[in-house]
């Protein structure tokens, strides 16, 4: 495009414009790009990045050269709820129908490593997961499933070593050896003190499981990708996609390092690390990231001198954003996940999960379920996406934003290089306060109504939606799991067992014997998952997290409007009857370590005027309400998105009837079906708040609440 082609251009286009200036028109992104209206061939000459062709360094293209047009991606359907026969058919009729990978959750209990009848897991066992307690749930998981045919991927951290273990046994007592195992173990444990927070042991001796199982699955299960470094979570937590696509290349460099310190050579293991994005709504941002995500990946192993160019290629799972699906209107998010499974094929994804619909409201029904899985098939086999191998390369505007993407990136990246690496980034807390700083500005623009979510903040719908929605009997799961742990444990060789746990007890003190290996004999002699954790919990310790807040971002960020000034006044009212602010305690009971909306509550509030203290993760509900009446809180703020409220809120209740404190109020927020929302009435919760709630009106409700 030449100059006057240009002056042409910006003329006509200021004319249809009617007195405005073109500059009106550019548009700065959360991660603070700028975005003109129009992008030309001139934009090419100033890349940061390499093009290239697909299958060859630096991969920005692709890790294969045919990529889809010889071989689609992976369909994979990240299920698991209940017991292990409940999602044991639920695979099966996912693979009657499609799926061509199988992606597991596990319950929240078995992320911690508690077995199913540990007194503090009474709301977790089988609920936004399966219940996995031994071997022999293993076994039920997969029966008639052939391991040596399907892959598995299997998200899993905090009991990363007892789940791999039940899972290669399983394989073994199928018939199928370790070698021809396939599929993923998430082990990014790392991700995990940063955003998700499903950790049970300190940093240092986490590090070193994440090492044995690089270093056992490198020699013993050459097609099994020993590691998932995932971004997923960040971006749920509120990362922007900078921040996603930095951190979790931060911590992937933490761990070749690792690997590396353990005397593995670069070529052992590189070519099976993978990763795992979140693909949000904002459609050519996150097709750019995940090509500028192979461009720097490859970079950054340039630098360990591999020999096989294979261990340069970064190789992805995706899955559609979970944080964009929302309560309101919620059919409108089986459109938001078509949206972004398209930018995940666009971007070039190796394996992909589409939500269901539904998913803001509770765990997916078989209705919702297929829904999210034909629309892979339907992208797959009719709209040709997948005839053209990176159909977007070249495109002046998205080259233009993967380089800014690539510029942002290299920088935070540094900043986490120049304090000593990501464990040390995490320590200080540099990582969370950067994306807790973000999440509080994206919710600010929501409630400010300057960024746009349909049938939320704008175009609000005037029926009612009927959603039918899957419910979980907690109880009765908890009961049959129970049972079974009993008849295990009444069956098996006690010897064998005592011995085997003293042996994890040495490996975990020993850095000669590998902790997988050894927890692969004791699951085959059914050690159970909560017995395997406890013994290394003795010797490595359990972590805790304190719970701190940022102030004053959300406060910044937000517009001035009069609801803000209604606040104000409501306060200001509210402590001359009272003589002090309100008071909130936001809480998260059980295991549930997802606290993205807790925190941004917390700060959120803060910032509106109201003193709040926030309870430590994993509190019982007995635990949360003296601190309640410790603190002397007017409200407890109950944040869950684990379906464990049906158990937890009674409990908290019942605690502080107990304690001669019902005159506490307690409001509820996050997934809780609205089906459920009577119930927590007739409890005395005085309000539920679900998904894409506006704080300020939020904030008038709970002053008048109290």
């Amino acid at each position: 495009m030449t100059n006057n082609n240009y002056k042409e251009w910006k003329k006509i286009a200021e004319k249809e414009l009617k007195e405005k200036d073109i500059n009106e028109l550019n548009w700065d992104t959360p991660e603070g790009i700028r975005v003109k209206p129009l992008y030309t061939e001139d934009d090419l000459k100033k890349l940061e990045h390499e093009i290239g062709f697909p299958g060859l360094p630096p991969y920005t293209r692709g890790p294969r050269a045919t990529m889809y047009s010889n071989r689609p991606w992976t369909i994979r359907q990240y299920a698991g709820f209940s017991t292990a026969e409940e999602s044991n058919k639920f695979y099966k009729e996912g693979l009657r129908n499609g799926v061509t990978g199988l992606s597991v959750a596990f319950d929240l209990a078995t992320h911690r490593g508690y077995d199913s009848d540990h007194p503090r897991v009474v709301a977790d066992v089988g609920n936004a997961g399966v219940a996995i307690d031994s071997i022999e749930d293993m076994n039920t998981l997969f029966l008639d499933i052939p391991l040596d045919k399907m892959s598995v991927s299997m998200t899993m951290n905090g009991a990363v070593i007892p789940v791999l273990a039940c899972f290669i046994a399983c394989g073994e007592e199928q018939g199928v050896d370790k070698s021809k195992l396939t599929g993923t173990i998430q082990n990014d444990i790392l991700k995990e003190f940063m955003v998700r927070n499903t950790f049970i042991f300190p940093p240092e001796p986490s590090m070193r499981i994440v090492s044995d199982i690089i270093e056992f699955t490198s020699k013993e299960m050459p097609k099994f990708n020993s590691i998932s470094i995932s971004g997923y979570h960040m971006q749920e937590a509120g990362a922007n996609q900078v921040q996603e696509l930095a951190y979790t290349l931060a911590d992937g460099k933490e761990y070749v390092e690792a690997a590396l310190k353990r005397g593995l050579d670069i070529d052992d293991f590189a070519p099976r690390l993978s990763f795992f994005w979140s693909i949000g709504m904002n459609f050519f941002m996150e097709i750019a990231k995940m090509r500028a995500a192979r461009f720097m990946w490859s970079k950054i192993i340039e630098e360990f001198k591999p020999k096989n160019p294979k261990s340069l290629a970064l190789r992805t799972h995706c899955q559609t954003s979970g944080v964009s699906l929302m309560e309101q209107d919620a059919y409108n998010n089986i459109v938001r996940t078509t949206i972004e499974a398209m930018a995940a094929v666009m971007g070039g994804t190796q394996s992909l999960h589409t939500n269901s619909f539904d998913e803001a409201l509770a765990l997916p029904t078989t209705f919702s379920a297929r829904i999210a899985r034909n629309t892979q098939l339907i992208l797959a086999e009719e709209s040709g996406i997948n005839k053209v191998i990176d159909p977007m390369a070249g495109s002046y505007y998205v080259e233009s934003l993967t380089s800014d993407i690539i510029k942002q990136a290299r920088a935070l990246i540094k900043e986490v290089d120049d304090v000593g690496g990501m464990v040390k980034a995490i320590e200080m807390g540099l990582p969370k306060m950067r994306i807790e700083e973000s999440s509080a500005k994206r919710q600010a623009r929501v409630d400010s109504m300057e960024e746009t979510i349909v049938g939320v903040n704008k175009y609000k719908p005037t029926e009612k939606q009927d959603i039918n929605v899957l419910s979980i009997d907690n109880e009765k799961v908890r009961v049959k799991q129970i049972k079974r742990l009993k008849d295990i444990k009444d069956s098996r060789d006690m010897n064998e067992v005592n011995n085997l746990l003293k042996k994890i007890t040495e490996a975990c003190r020993s850095s000669e014997l590998n902790l997988l290996e050894v927890c692969v004999e004791a699951a085959k002699k059914r050690c159970t998952v909560g017995e395997m954790t406890e013994v290394m919990e003795k010797v490595f310790g359990r972590h805790t997290l304190s719970s701190k807040t940022i102030s004053g971002v959300y406060g910044k960020a937000i517009k001035h409007t009069e609801k803000i000034n209604k606040i104000d006044v409501e306060i200001e009212k509210f402590i001359e009857n009272k003589g002090r602010r309100p008071r909130m305690l936001v809480v998260k009971m059980g295991q549930d370590g997802h606290d993205r909306g807790a925190k941004l509550i917390a700060t959120a509030f803060s910032d509106l005027g109201f003193d709040v203290d926030v309870g430590p993760l994993f509190q019982t509900p007995e635990e949360a309400a003296m601190q309640a009446i410790d603190n002397d809180v007017h409200i407890i703020g109950v944040s869950t998105l684990a379906a464990g409220h049906k158990t937890l809120v009674p409990l908290l209740m019942k605690s502080l009837k107990n304690n001669k404190a019902s005159n506490i109020k307690v409001i509820c927020g996050g997934v809780i079906p609205p089906k459920d929302y009577d119930l927590l009435y007739e409890l005395g919760v005085s309000k539920v708040f679900g998904p894409g709630t506006n704080i300020q009106e939020a904030a008038i409700e709970i002053i008048n609440i109290i």
